[in-house]
């Protein structure tokens, strides 16, 4: 079947869903934004035509935006090519909301989640089997109107037409950057976005103790390995603990059973100790960083001590690119190598189990956690059969694709034909 898209209902007038209408409303398209109350989508769309937010290019596109309640309004999205529901991250609200659109909708309107990492199939097991084929998961990064990213992910009985409908209209009607995943815990960029920043936080402790401060360990996670300026801590920051901290749950009640992940779902001591006592991040005025002023009135960075709890002002450190590093034997290579070299493994062997090419992790890293390039287009920088050479010296488990490679005799990941390397080692082209 073919379907089409002009009008759009977003179920969640958050951050998430405010974003989503915005966008759909600078495209001209007809959307109905509904919430549980009234107010709070009233209160949605005058953020959306707030100039300062940015969120259109002109305030007369706000009249594209319907806003209404679920109780009273959700009949209208019978009239709507696509429903997105981006309510708050909780199982028992998401599957009431789409028991609810089941009852409204159009039979040939595209159903989306905008869930971060709850499973699709979590979300639809007690709907009827003809209503999950038009549903799928729209997982789009915040915040919508900046970030490239958006992950699809169909269910085992999504309809084709589907997907290839949303792909081809988030491209070229949203701009978004689409990845295709499967429906596994966080899809692509959260599994292993999220794997770096838990992984790094223990790792942090170690390093800590080896008298790497956190500052210093945010320059080495940075520009050396071409991740953003906020390295770890300031990712983290940017996040929220609290937001780690429900994150780190998920997982450790959905990763599958021997994955590398489950021995770093929990926050350590000292940062759950911040968790604890409300010290989450920009949110809230500084978890490990914050911004704050000296005697003169002038401004200052300042990094939290949490050996001494107690904020100091930040040091600057410079670490350039070395595609050497992890060859080295120093405690910076031997941290680095902890935290982004176990990154690098643990998104090899999530092949094909999250996605079925690593062009696709590749994507959603650059697009949805800005880093410069992909894990696979970092392991060819760093040499493939050099990481090989170390797993087996260290002992350590050698990840699906790096076999793949060894198996295949070619020697990066990428070709200079513009080609990729796929899970049974021959080269495709780039799509």
């Amino acid at each position: 079947m073919k379907y089409v898209i002009k009008s759009i209902a977003v179920i969640g007038s958050g951050t998430m869903g405010a974003g989503i209408a915005a966008i759909a409303a600078e495209k001209n398209l007809q959307v109905v934004l509904l919430d549980t109350d009234s107010e709070i989508a009233i209160k949605a769309k005058k953020k959306i035509l707030d100039p300062k937010y940015r969120m259109l290019s002109n305030i007369e596109k706000g009249n594209n935006i319907y806003v209404g309640n679920i109780r009273d309004d959700l009949i209208k999205i019978k009239d709507c090519d696509w429903i997105c529901e981006a309510v708050v991250e909780k199982l028992d609200i998401k599957k009431q909301i789409f028991s609810s659109i089941e009852k409204f909708r159009n039979k040939n309107s595209i159903v989306s989640s905008n869930t971060s990492g709850i499973p699709l199939r979590a979300i639809t097991e007690d709907l009827s089997e003809d209503f999950k084929k038009n549903i799928c998961i729209t997982h789009f990064f915040n915040p919508v109107s900046i970030m490239k990213l958006c992950e699809l992910i169909p269910g085992t009985t999504t309809e084709e037409g589907i997907i290839e409908t949303l792909s081809n209209f988030l491209r070229e009607e949203f701009d978004k950057g689409v990845v295709f995943g499967k429906d596994t815990v966080n899809f692509i960029g959260n599994r292993i976005g999220c794997y770096f920043m838990l992984r790094g936080l223990h790792e942090g402790k170690k390093a800590r103790m080896n008298g790497i401060k956190i500052d210093e360990i945010d320059a080495i996670l940075s520009k050396p390995f071409g991740l953003p300026p906020t390295g770890l801590y300031g990712l983290i920051d940017l996040i929220g603990l609290d937001i780690m901290y429900s994150v780190g749950n998920n997982l450790k009640d959905n990763l599958p059973t021997g994955d590398l992940g489950k021995d770093f779902v929990n926050l350590p001591e000292k940062e759950l100790s911040l968790y604890n006592k409300g010290q989450l991040g920009r949110k809230t005025g500084g978890g490990f960083y914050r911004i704050n002023k000296d005697t003169s009135g002038e401004k200052i960075k300042e990094v939290f001590d949490l050996e001494l709890e107690e904020w100091k002002k930040i040091q600057k450190f410079n670490y350039d690119k070395d595609r050497n590093i992890f060859n080295k034997n120093t405690k910076i290579s031997d941290f680095a190598w902890e935290v982004i070299g176990s990154t690098l493994l643990y998104a090899a062997d999530l092949v094909p189990e999250i996605s079925n090419d690593i062009l696709n992790v590749d994507r959603a890293m650059k697009w949805g956690f800005a880093w410069e390039k992909g894990p696979f287009e970092m392991l060819d920088d760093f040499d493939p059969y050099n990481i090989l050479d170390i797993c087996e010296n260290k002992n350590i488990h050698i990840p699906t694709m790096l076999k793949v490679l060894e198996t295949s005799g070619e020697k990066k990941f990428y070709n200079e034909n513009n080609e990729f390397l796929n899970i049974n080692g021959e080269y495709e082209p780039i799509y």
